[in-house]
């Protein structure tokens, strides 16, 4: 391929990237939107599992404290008894120690019940408030996906036209060439990587070209790119814009006044 046919498949090439691009902004910020949600989603359902474990641990502990509490009761029971048939004072003291320590065990586990209960309550709450918001976000993700479903859907078939081209040109396009054209494009903010001089400027960053370059471009025998933002530069006439020549418009000459015979 000559330079010309290049850099004229480069500006279809990019023209059909800016067609895509457009298809994308009509869709904003939906796709961002919907990615956010999924996240929350994954968060929130991540906290719910780790809240439900710290429930289900809390009840097994509140369950264990109580086994203890009629363990202990039932030591205590069984000390009193022996208590009645002790032989000195001795053992009485013995199992007298027994028993307060066994009622100590009793409202240490009561009090650690206690402080499981309301941690079990806390936790009850958090989870019943995680599993809301779940809910909220659940149904502004199906809102969005619904949404941004309609717009590829009445997208979708001129996005698939425009990629199949978009592919083919690149195949004829020199690998080097297409990877710096797709390097430059995804620099610039409005994906521009080719185009054409406008008034007498780049139109992309508008920087004026000079004359000399001017005529390098329109000669299209070599890539140019412009030394401000590095894209690459062709003339209107290859790009298929028709550039508007100022006529300079001759002034009329001044009718002289003729004079009238009483003058």
């Amino acid at each position: 391929m000559s330079v010309e046919q290049k850099l004229k498949s480069l500006y279809q090439l990019q023209t059909m990237l800016s067609k895509i691009d457009e298809i994308k902004t009509i869709r904003g910020e939906l796709p961002l939107e919907v990615q956010d949600l999924e996240d929350d989603i994954a968060g929130l359902n991540t906290r719910i599992e780790r809240i439900h474990t710290d429930i289900v641990d809390l009840r097994k502990s509140i369950a264990g404290k109580r086994a203890e509490i009629e363990t202990a009761r039932a030591s205590v029971a069984k000390y009193k008894e022996q208590q009645e048939n002790v032989r000195n004072n001795r053992e009485y003291d013995f199992l007298s120690k027994e028993i307060e320590f066994q009622t100590l065990e009793i409202e240490l586990c009561e009090k650690r019940i206690r402080e499981f209960t309301a941690q079990h309550e806390e936790k009850v709450k958090e989870e019943a408030k995680s599993q809301e918001e779940l809910e909220e976000r659940t149904k502004d993700l199906q809102v969005k996906k619904s949404e941004l479903e309609e717009i590829i859907a009445e997208t979708r078939q001129e996005e698939e036209r425009l990629r199949e081209k978009a592919q083919e040109l690149e195949k004829k396009i020199e690998i080097r060439l297409l990877t710096s054209f797709k390097r430059i494009r995804k620099n610039s903010r409005n994906g521009l990587g080719i185009v054409y001089v406008q008034r007498d400027a780049c139109g992309g960053c508008f920087n004026k070209i000079p004359p000399q370059r001017q005529l390098d471009i329109r000669s299209r025998k070599k890539i140019i790119v412009c030394e401000y933002c590095g894209r690459i530069m062709i003339d209107p006439e290859l790009a298929g814009i028709k550039v508007e020549v100022k006529q300079d418009v001759k002034e009329k000459p001044a009718r002289r006044r003729r004079l009238s015979k009483e003058e």
